[in-house]
């Protein structure tokens, strides 16, 4: 039977399956219905739909989304999207982010951590996706804070251990700490000067040019609607999500 909407299809699962606890020979139980889990908690992604909504073929709402949590918090999303990141093209890195708004029921319940990387401005409360991509525009690294957070701050973070010849940035990263930085790493920075410098430091604007494939990737990654919006209250849940989706690219 063909794959239902949102579900992975063959291919995908098999590049996956590996990677995911439950597995034979994981110490505990089996999980036989991994590969349900995952779907239904794509189907919550791209939809951008209330758990409580969940299709019955996944099976109880309440059980799915505590399962979701619990792989949140053992970080089994970001280690699967780091294992499908090994064959990245290094010779471009780019760095970028996007702000996206939070939805009121992120804002609501009680309890747990206050700073859950929410920023409030007179356009309501933001949160900002911090993204490292390789040369193809494929995520290979994020960073999640308050939408208020300036760019080149989170940039050291995102750039730390990686190599490549070129570092492509827009004028928000233009800073001579950031520039010592990529020349530390052996890396050319390709930033634009912000209007703001007195001498202007010349750029590769045709290498610049590729720097559009990470704008294009956070484009395909605002398709799915729990990455477009937040509707999670906790930041490590929002954080699956980006992770979960972000596997996706790289599995398309």
């Amino acid at each position: 039977m063909a794959a239902k909407r949102y579900e992975l299809n063959e291919a995908q699962w098999s590049r996956i399956s590996s990677l995911l606890p439950g597995k034979t020979g994981d110490a505990g139980r089996t999980a036989a219905d991994n590969r349900l889990f995952v779907n239904g908690c794509l189907w919550v992604l791209r939809s951008g739909a209330h758990w409580c909504d969940l299709p019955e073929r996944y099976g109880q709402w309440k059980t799915v989304h505590r399962r979701f949590s619990r792989w949140c918090h053992a970080g089994v999303w970001e280690r699967v999207f780091a294992a499908l990141t090994a064959d990245r093209d290094n010779q471009y890195l780019m760095i970028g982010s996007t702000i996206v708004r939070v939805h009121q029921q992120a804002a609501s319940g009680k309890g747990g951590p206050r700073d859950q990387a929410l920023g409030r401005s007179r356009g309501g409360l933001t949160t900002k996706i911090h993204m490292l991509a390789d040369a193809l525009g494929r995520p290979l690294r994020f960073i999640i804070t308050a939408g208020q957070a300036g760019d080149v701050t989170q940039a050291p973070a995102l750039l730390r251990g990686q190599t490549g010849e070129a570092v492509l940035a827009d004028k928000a990263y233009d800073s001579n700490a950031l520039r010592m930085l990529i020349a530390g790493m052996g890396a050319t920075a390709v930033v634009p000067s912000n209007r703001t410098r007195k001498v202007i430091i010349p750029h590769d604007a045709t290498a610049y040019r590729q720097r559009n494939r990470i704008e294009r990737c956070f484009c395909h990654l605002k398709h799915f609607r729990r990455f477009a919006t937040r509707y999670d209250r906790r930041s490590a849940h929002f954080a699956g999500f980006i992770h979960l989706a972000a596997a996706m690219i790289w599995l398309r």
